[in-house]
């Protein structure tokens, strides 16, 4: 428990003191955020805010290194490894496109074919990792339901775990679209695979969440509205990645339908947008997707729609908490 405890402290600690440092250099770089002409007239004013803070957070988990190792000597639980492992490659995608779109001064970065290449590669070798090493078992469990639904052969379950891992992450994505939302709703996501994986007896495990709960906790300085600078995409696919590999770790992918449920909203407005505007040339469904975009357009300012999406999902990860403490 001690280590839990340092691994939250510490997260927000190190995320308070090295936002000092990296928000000013972000900005003496010039790293400033480009939006989009088709966005919020009123995000316009947001050009230049230094992107790319994710790196705020990233570096201040990566203290889970080391309360995760003092945390797994007697139970040898490497998951942790596994999970960062994957966040880290994820936030490495994020970096190479925020890096093009700062270095060209555009708003486009990697191309989309170049990201779903990467990222599925990403996904596979993170499924290997943990396959080789007898972390995943291929029993779909359901939550509030005792015992697992179906055994699903592995190649079906590998196949279906890369589509589910790459979608989730872009929703994740999807979500980063006013300040701080991104960072709030995953705060009580990691919360809720700390205490998962605390209940479940994997402290090393338990250490990464809870090293993410204090980091993103102290990244809020910086990320809340008014931002002083914005995660980018090294940030949101970094957090993509955790929420996925937690999922995978504990064994509980379903879990995501839950806890991950403002992610879902978010994607599912935006595929509805963008469909029904092709379906029916030029309509929409909402004033501007993704739906965070149709709550401000609506009139809703970005601290309202912060607080009624983190509500919502800390809300989610209680019930979902009901649903998965049959399994321990």
């Amino acid at each position: 428990m001690i280590w839990i405890l340092v691994s939250v402290l510490g997260g927000f600690v190190l995320a308070l003191l090295l936002g000092r440092v990296l928000v000013p250099a972000l900005r003496a770089l010039k790293a400033g955020q480009s939006i989009r002409e088709v966005g919020p007239k009123w995000h316009q004013g947001k050009a230049g805010t230094p992107t790319m803070g994710g790196i705020v957070f990233i570096l201040s988990s990566l203290l889970c290194i080391v309360t995760g190792w003092y945390a797994m000597r007697e139970t040898g639980d490497y998951k942790h490894l596994f999970v960062l492992a994957l966040a880290l490659m994820f936030g490495l995608i994020g970096f190479a496109d925020d890096f093009i779109k700062v270095k060209k001064k555009r708003n486009l970065g990697l191309t989309g074919l170049q990201k779903l290449v990467l990222q599925v590669l990403a996904a596979c070798l993170f499924l290997a990792g943990m396959h080789f090493t007898n972390a995943l078992t291929y029993d779909l469990y359901v939550p509030f339901v005792r015992e697992p639904l179906v055994h699903i052969p592995p190649l079906v379950y590998l196949a279906l775990s890369v589509f589910i891992i790459v979608g989730c992450v872009n929703a994740v994505n999807l979500t980063d679209g006013i300040d701080g939302l991104a960072t709030g709703v995953t705060l009580p996501v990691m919360l809720f695979f700390t205490l998962v994986s605390m209940t479940a007896k994997q402290w090393g495990l338990a250490t990464f969440p809870a090293t993410l709960v204090g980091a993103l906790g102290g990244f809020l300085f910086y990320n809340f509205y008014p931002a002083k600078t914005f995660m980018g995409d090294t940030g949101s696919l970094y957090l993509g990645g955790a929420v996925c590999g937690l999922a995978y770790a504990l064994d509980m992918p379903l879990v995501l339908l839950f806890v991950g449920l403002i992610y879902i909203i978010e994607t599912l407005s935006d595929i509805l947008q963008v469909s029904y505007f092709k379906l029916t040339h030029g309509k929409r469904i909402f004033k501007m997707a993704p739906i965070h975009h149709h709550f401000e357009m609506c009139g809703w300012s970005e601290k309202k729609i912060w607080v009624v999406f983190v509500s919502v999902t800390v809300i989610m990860c209680v019930i979902a908490w009901f649903g998965v403490r049959i399994w321990f």
